[in-house]
């Protein structure tokens, strides 16, 4: 069995961050949804490239918005990857059905979502002085492979 973790971006602006992700995704046999408006086509070539011949086998839903995605989705938990957490990614327990979310790579996610959802904000860990964030497509590598750690999901043999 391999437990599901709902990976979501939300209004991502560059493709290959987003093709590097869903490869990610397919890795772990994990869903990958979009929360619209996406800054890019997801037909571009910059999407499926970073995703190489990965992208056809990606579970890929998208959202036209977050009401759509709770709605549609109701994950059991939501984990809100912010530069402006209090609390360490590391600090988490994911269990199966929670959703990892991560905000646009210039915007992160948006004020309403500090506000309401502080409790639910996590960073990850970066002790150099000299970097305000990590690249989005390592973020959700590191954030991915813990919560995978952490459900000792078996990983399936490749075919």
């Amino acid at each position: 069995m391999n437990p599901s973790v709902h990976i979501v971006l939300f209004q991502p602006e560059i493709p290959h961050n987003t093709g590097a992700i869903g490869r990610v995704c397919v890795g772990l046999g994990w869903p990958l949804h979009l929360v619209r408006p996406l800054g890019f086509h997801l037909a571009e070539h910059q999407v499926k490239r970073a995703g190489l011949d990965y992208w056809d086998h990606l579970d890929l839903r998208v959202h036209d918005t977050w009401a759509a995605f709770l709605e549609t989705v109701r994950p059991e938990r939501l984990f809100l990857m912010s530069t402006r957490g209090t609390r360490s990614l590391y600090s988490c327990a994911f269990a199966p059905g929670d959703a990892l979310v991560f905000g646009s790579e210039s915007r992160g996610l948006p004020e309403e979502f500090h506000v309401r959802s502080a409790e639910r904000l996590f960073r990850i860990p970066m002790p150099g002085e000299h970097a305000r964030s990590i690249n989005l497509a390592n973020a959700v590598s590191i954030a991915a492979y813990e919560a995978f750690r952490q459900l000792d999901a078996t990983p399936r043999t490749p075919s």
